[in-house]
């Protein structure tokens, strides 16, 4: 397998790893903790809002600290700093000033990771093994969530919540150590035409931000309340969910390298919008609302390889991978703040959960657009030897 030869990507891909182990266990119960905590369904989706809005306001200053310190170290702060948020979260009680601090600490974390991560990760990958890359990136993603989350409903459930979102601190904070043995990358201080050059990502980040709020935010609040709101139920439904997403982790990754791109964005539409419907329809009904969440893992295997491969070519090819990014991610933050906030604002209204679930829809024709777009101008590579 040619795409396992980059001794880089596999060491990032091993801090992935590490780190879905931590997202998969208490950052799968970040939201439905608020709302056992005494927020209500759409002052959780609020706050969401609150830390992307936080998020997009904050991302300026990721430029300047880059360019004094380096990418690499501040990938490595930025996973240290995601660790705050869990220290806080197990403290919050309703609508309070806990809250409050913990969307800022949020958004500060978030902010320094996900940007420097993602411009890391697409200056040190190849392009022609982009969709394996990926795929083995989420199928080790997968394989780690299948534990993960039930333990923390376990936790949730015996120990409590300081123990339980201490332990994901803990593990944030480790997955930095694969990061020490990776190379430095360096950040140009000019780049003219680096963030107008992105707007394509831009644009396929507010989409995927969009249907984010209905597929994710909203979705994880309806599955909980139709679990009974149990941490232990939730979490295994989450497990099951992880054990689909390892069966399938690494099918589309070969599909888009071998020059089926194409054929991949109808795909990937179809199945995130088929998942989104069952969603919707499975909201009150247990059995259905697991087997919906479990379908989700088509969605990563699909959907996934398909955008970021193509964000992450796009960024590559760019003046500068790490502006492409505070760009993008902006974008993403502005989609996924709207949609969180019109799901608020529906929910609030009396609106049914269905509702909430179904806006993602305007995202993912969206996204389709934008991807058909990306792929079809793009030349089809020749078929990979493997």
């Amino acid at each position: 397998m040619a795409f396992f030869r980059n001794s880089t990507v596999n060491l990032l891909n091993l801090h992935y790893g590490i780190h879905a182990l931590a997202l998969s266990g208490g950052g799968a119960f970040f939201a439905v903790y608020l709302l056992r905590a005494g927020v209500p369904a759409h002052g959780v989706l609020a706050s969401l809002a609150a830390i992307l809005i936080g998020r997009f306001f904050i991302r300026p200053a990721v430029l300047p600290l880059c360019k004094r310190f380096g990418l690499k170290p501040m990938v490595i702060a930025g996973t240290i700093l995601t660790a705050g948020q869990y220290l806080l979260l197990a403290r919050v009680d309703g609508i309070g000033w806990p809250l409050f601090t913990l969307c800022a600490v949020s958004s500060i974390g978030d902010t320094f990771y996900w940007t420097t991560y993602h411009a890391y990760f697409a200056s040190l990958g190849d392009a022609e093994h982009r969709g394996h890359q990926i795929g083995a990136r989420e199928a080790i993603a997968a394989l780690v969530g299948i534990a993960a989350p039930l333990l923390t409903g376990w936790a949730l459930v015996t120990v409590g919540p300081e123990i339980a979102f201490g332990v994901t601190a803990v593990v944030l904070v480790l997955s930095a150590l694969p990061l020490f043995f990776t190379p430095a990358v360096p950040i140009a201080l000019e780049a003219p035409n680096a963030f107008w050059s992105a707007r394509p990502g831009v644009a396929l980040f507010v989409a995927d931000g969009w249907m984010a709020s209905g597929y994710v935010f909203v979705w994880q609040i309806a599955l909980f309340k139709s679990l009974g709101e149990n941490f232990a139920v939730f979490g295994g439904a989450m497990a099951v969910a992880a054990v689909a997403g390892a069966i399938c982790g690494l099918l589309l990754g070969r599909f888009i390298d071998a020059g089926h791109g194409r054929r991949a964005v109808w795909l990937a539409a179809g199945t995130a919008a088929a998942v989104i419907a069952a969603r919707a329809a499975g909201y009150g009904h247990p059995a259905i609302a697991i087997a919906a969440n479990a379908a989700g893992a088509l969605v990563v295997a699909l959907y996934t390889p398909t955008m970021m491969t193509a964000v992450y070519n796009l960024s590559q090819a760019s003046p500068c991978p790490l502006r492409f990014h505070i760009a993008t991610e902006g974008g993403w933050d502005a989609g996924g703040a709207g949609g969180a906030l019109t799901a608020a604002a529906l929910l609030w209204a009396g609106a049914p959960f269905w509702a909430a679930i179904l806006m993602g829809l305007v995202g993912t024709i969206a996204a389709f657009i934008l991807l058909r777009r990306y792929y079809y101008a793009a030349p089809a590579p020749a078929p990979q030897m493997t």
